[in-house]
């Protein structure tokens, strides 16, 4: 059952992880097409370790991946700083690590540590935010299709009207990915109004993707629009936690979305305040991108690696062999791009079925019931 696998891999996170002696040649491995690798240090560059996610899904997945596969792990965190970064880059270098695993902070400001990495031989991951960078191995989910599920989830149930949007850091690149899926949709740009009588009346990035920076900017779009606006796409749930505070000081109760599968934004889905969370599996994320570093560690080329074959269907690559990904700056890297998951209130007990969030926490407040799976 895969909520036991997803147990074994938390139970994975509490482990201090050593290296083993395996000497399978690059390719070989079994299922997940994972390989064993002699003296594999992964090294893994985390921008903001404080987000849920990252602790609760992505990394203990990694080290199951990577132990299973032979190899050790460690670990930095930047606390949100691009300076820090690079400061930790350098030093999982100077302690051995074979290969690097980067969520990177600014996707320009990490480009110094990435060509040292690159000198020094050392491959990287560019971990769920794109490093332009051709020397790189991309692993995300379809970050494009998020947003495009947002805007198809808020435009079901809010069809025309004024829209609001909360976009996320403009150093991200996953931001800009989002409104492009969105834009795809039928979301027009700010200050023009859609075919189907949708209209953006406001649009702003907003720093770190942070829950107080968001509140703010959602206070900014109510108070320009004389609290006018009838649906907020928000490009991720610690940002519509911000943003659902915002609407409730004013009365407003209207669609909002987000991404991630927070356990507080899955609640909100069951509640009724957010419309949709965008569930990014991300101990499959996690997973894959441990197996990749084992790959890439025995020297696996990199148009050849492959995703893991054990991975939840829903969250499933097209191609489980990397495939060519262009980047915006016209960069070709390879990449393994992950499947989305648009979570209403239709659906929000997958997550439970899935182990991912408890029913307790997932259905606080709600009517017996009312929403399937509480």
């Amino acid at each position: 059952m895969f909520t036991r696998r997803l147990a074994v891999l938390a139970a994975g996170a509490m482990i201090v992880l050593g290296a083993c002696s395996s000497n399978t040649p690059a390719g070989s491995g079994g299922a997940g097409g994972s390989v064993a690798a002699t003296d594999c240090k992964v090294g893994v560059s985390w921008n903001n370790y404080s987000q849920e996610r990252w602790k609760k899904a992505d990394e203990p997945a990694m080290q199951k991946a990577i132990a299973a596969g032979g190899g050790s792990y460690i670990r930095a965190d930047a606390n949100d700083k691009a300076e820090q970064q690079l400061t930790d880059i350098d030093s999982l270098i100077n302690q051995g690590a074979k290969v690097l695993i980067v969520l990177a902070k600014d996707d320009k400001g990490i480009l110094p540590a990435i060509a040292k990495a690159k000198t020094a031989g050392i491959p990287v991951i560019a971990y769920d935010r794109l490093i332009e960078d051709d020397s790189t191995f991309y692993i995300t989910f379809d970050n494009k299709k998020v947003g495009t599920l947002m805007a198809q989830s808020l435009m079901k149930v809010q069809p025309a009207g004024n829209y609001a949007v909360i976009l996320g850091a403009d150093t991200d690149p996953n931001s800009a990915f989002l409104r492009s899926g969105m834009t795809e949709a039928g979301i027009p740009k700010v200050n023009e109004t859609s075919p189907a009588g949708i209209k953006v009346v406001f649009e702003k990035n907003t720093d770190n993707w942070d829950t107080t920076n968001a509140k703010n900017n959602m206070e900014a779009a109510l108070n320009a629009n004389s609290n006018k606006i009838d649906a907020v796409l928000s490009e991720n749930d610690s940002m519509a936690t911000g943003v659902v505070q915002a609407l409730s000081a004013v009365g407003l109760k209207i669609p909002v979305s987000g991404q991630d599968g927070d356990t507080a934004a899955l609640n909100r889905v069951a509640l009724g305040t957010q419309t949709v969370s965008v569930w990014k599996n991300a101990f499959a994320l996690g997973e894959t991108a441990g197996s990749v570093a084992v790959q890439l560690c025995a020297k696996t080329a990199m148009n050849a690696v492959k995703a893991p074959s054990d991975l939840p269907a829903a969250a499933a690559p097209a191609s489980l062999t990397a495939t060519p990904f262009t980047t915006p700056g016209g960069k070709t890297v390879q990449s393994i791009i992950l499947t989305p998951t648009a979570i209403t209130k239709d659906n929000v007990k997958d997550t439970i079925d899935a182990g991912w969030a408890t029913k307790d926490a997932v259905c606080a407040g709600v009517t017996a019931g009312s929403v399937p799976g509480c």
